[in-house]
């Protein structure tokens, strides 16, 4: 009897030690669990904050906006070697990881109901951004540790787009869920559109337009582009668009201007881009890029990948990044979406033919709506004199769309090599001195983690793109 009674006594006093223990290390003042709104405006914020740094240090060398002239193996397409940047896979699964939880949230509580067309949009905008820059990556299994599934596989690219709960279909159910919500809670923590579900349905259907052109070379897409643009519920004016705005102090200022000046003046004009700006005597040459030190009245570009080691480089030759990336920070705009954007892709799309529109008008505003984005005057005779005029019968009609939609892409560089790797344009230079055997690479690599942390599942992807090799088309692209 004794025996059992000391059981009992041993029995009970660990279950309230775990009890007691379990209330110890209860902190009070640390939540485990985060409210929609405030887990919303992370991922917007924490999402453009960090892209915009990629863009800026990593899209912007592979677009060619910029060229870097030490520490700059990525910009010799070495993109296995990042620097500050050019590792986005990570931070675009956090905040897909955070995005998911709003969005488990708004589909098991009513109350939160409001965030699933929202969120359903940044599921379907991240997903397209990380498949665009790898191709094929976890997709259906990932964000699942909570159903113990910690190793998933990857999902090609085609399902990633096309499939059941893939980027078209989730925009169609967030149009869908924001146009029959009627409930009395407000989107809180939107710090793109302040609430307003009505400009969020004309975001997903920018997106459509954007992702659907972005396929077209593999699926007819014509059909639903032409019912898109006939509806006319997209992101069409630049009081639309899908942007925020940098403060110019911590904590939501762009992270170049607190950045050390010996780390700033590392960025110089790309000579793809000086070329590009001088030939259509673009104003905004003077915006993006500053005179050289050595000649006040000079804007002079350098060719990507030099090899500092055997060339050295005089940086008062060659014009900086300009002010308005580092004194005036607050005048930028981290772009999610914008009618230019929007325009361009609908211009293309009536040149090629998939929509009854007029590519010429479709051009000509997209052109008026990009300088005023950047709050630069167009000269008046740019759309209608020199080789910006558009002329839908010329050879180069797509050629113009398309390096025109580069030019106010700078700050989203990675869009803009995306975009050249589907079209070829604008001309890209060849990099100096390339460690990619001369190759312009066409995605980025898997990051070196994938390799141990997912081993299995990664071999079959690294073997799918030739051991995974930045040479290797995604499926949009073969």
């Amino acid at each position: 009897m004794k025996k059992y009674i000391i059981i009992l006594i041993t029995t009970l006093g660990l279950a309230s030690c775990t009890k007691d223990l379990s209330e110890i290390n209860t902190n009070p003042n640390s939540p485990i669990d985060a409210q929609p709104s405030l887990l919303f405006r992370k991922v917007l914020f924490d999402y453009g904050e960090q892209m915009s740094f990629e863009a800026f240090d990593a899209g912007n060398l592979l677009g060619q906006y910029f060229t870097m002239i030490d520490f700059n193996n990525f910009d010799r397409h070495a993109l296995a070697e990042p620097l500050y940047a050019g590792n986005p896979w990570p931070f675009i699964y956090k905040n897909l990881r955070d995005n998911e939880i709003v969005l488990q949230k708004a589909n098991s509580n009513p109350t939160f109901a409001v965030y699933k067309g929202p969120a359903l949009v940044m599921k379907a905008y991240m997903t397209a951004a990380l498949t665009d820059l790898y191709g094929d990556v976890p997709y259906g299994e990932a964000l699942k540790g909570k159903s113990d599934i910690y190793t998933p596989k990857y999902d090609k690219q085609e399902d990633i787009y096309q499939g059941a709960n893939g980027i078209l279909k989730n925009l169609e159910n967030a149009i869908t869920a924001m146009t029959v919500y009627n409930g009395a809670t407000k989107l809180d923590g939107d710090i793109i559109y302040s609430g307003n579900l009505q400009n969020w349905i004309k975001f997903a259907n920018s997106l459509r337009i954007k992702y659907l052109m972005r396929i077209s070379g593999k699926v007819d897409v014509k059909a639903q582009l032409q019912a898109i643009y006939s509806a006319g519920n997209y992101i069409g004016a630049n009081t639309n668009n899908a942007v925020f705005q940098f403060s110019a102090t911590a904590p939501n200022n762009f992270r170049i201007t607190t950045a050390r000046v010996g780390d700033f003046s590392l960025y110089i004009l790309s000579k793809t881009a000086e070329e590009i700006l001088k030939g259509y005597n673009d104003p905004r040459l003077s915006l993006f890029y500053r005179p050289t030190a050595a000649n006040a009245v000079n804007y002079t570009g350098l060719i990507n990948g030099p090899n500092a080691a055997t060339t050295p480089v005089n940086v008062s030759n060659y014009s900086l990044t300009g002010t308005i990336f580092r004194e005036n920070g607050a005048n930028l705009k981290f772009n999610y979406m914008t009618a230019w954007e929007t325009n361009f892709f609908l211009a293309e799309a009536a040149q090629k033919g998939y929509i009854t529109a007029s590519a010429k008008s479709l051009y000509d505003l997209a052109v008026m709506q990009g300088f005023n984005y950047w709050n630069v005057a167009m000269p008046d005779n740019y759309l209608t004199a020199g080789p910006a005029l558009f002329n839908p019968l010329s050879p180069d009609a797509l050629k113009l769309i398309i390096t025109q939609k580069w030019i106010p892409n700078n700050l989203n560089g990675y869009e803009a090599w995306i975009e050249y790797r589907r079209t070829g344009f604008p001309d890209l230079k060849p990099v100096q001195a390339s460690r990619n055997n001369g190759l312009y690479p066409v995605r980025m690599p898997y990051p070196q983690e994938e390799s141990t942390l997912n081993v299995d599942n990664y071999k079959v992807a690294a073997t799918a793109t030739n051991n995974n090799s930045i040479n290797t088309k995604v499926w949009w692209n073969n």
